[in-house]
């Protein structure tokens, strides 16, 4: 259930050679408030600062949903970089798309019970956008899964809106939490329907020079 991630798009910018400070292990900097990306580093073992990006999130017109994710958190990371050119600034954006649909974080309750309803027995893929800069370089990539939900009835669905979980969720449901009864499978990376691929983030690290190793980012 938690098959290597599907990273359906890649992308890297810049040109400029990372500079760390000192050769070794590179501070780290997670430009998002989401507590589950926060635990994802943790269970990496990763100490880091937390520095939300001030961006306008605001999808334009027509744009596929796989390049708005990966702009969004490409944006958040050099947003954050530019004050912080020797860390390493880690981004991300998730959206839900159902039949074409992007479903982002319910603007109130019944809105979630909407989109609640909307995903009841029915398939749909998670996109998470995950950019990496450092040293005026940045690396980005899009990993994608599949989730099919159970088929649930009204009371279930009012019973979790109730708990406040879906409010600030891509779809309106945590995969980690209550959310999780609401899921039949997945086809692909369970981190990336979290909001973090650490498949993802692995594989980006070298392209900017750097490395991962239990409990630190560094140069190798």
């Amino acid at each position: 259930m938690t098959a290597p991630a599907n990273p359906v798009r890649a992308r890297r910018a810049g040109t400029a050679a990372m500079t760390p400070s000192a050769r070794g292990s590179v501070p780290v900097v997670l430009a998002s408030a989401s507590p589950r990306r926060a635990d994802v580093l943790k269970m990496l073992g990763l100490s880091f600062d937390v520095a939300p990006a001030r961006i306008e999130e605001r999808r334009e017109p027509g744009e596929e949903p796989l390049r708005y994710v990966e702009r969004l958190a490409g944006e958040k990371a050099r947003a954050v970089s530019a004050t912080r050119a020797n860390s390493l600034t880690i981004a991300g954006d998730t959206i839900v798309v159902l039949d074409g649909r992007v479903l982002e974080k319910p603007a109130d309750r019944e809105d979630a019970a909407g989109m609640l309803a909307s995903l009841s027995g029915r398939v749909h893929s998670v996109y998470s956008g995950l950019a990496l800069a450092c040293g005026g370089r940045m690396a980005s990539r899009v990993a994608k899964a599949r989730v099919t939900f159970r088929s649930v009835g009204h009371d279930l669905i009012g019973s979790y809106v109730e708990t406040g979980e879906p409010l600030d969720k891509a779809g309106a449901y945590g995969i980690q939490g209550y959310g999780s009864a609401l899921v039949e499978r997945i086809e692909g990376d369970y981190f990336t329907v979290v909001g973090l691929s650490v498949a993802a983030f692995v594989e980006l690290l070298p392209e900017l020079g750097l490395d991962y190793r239990p409990g630190r980012v560094f140069a190798p």
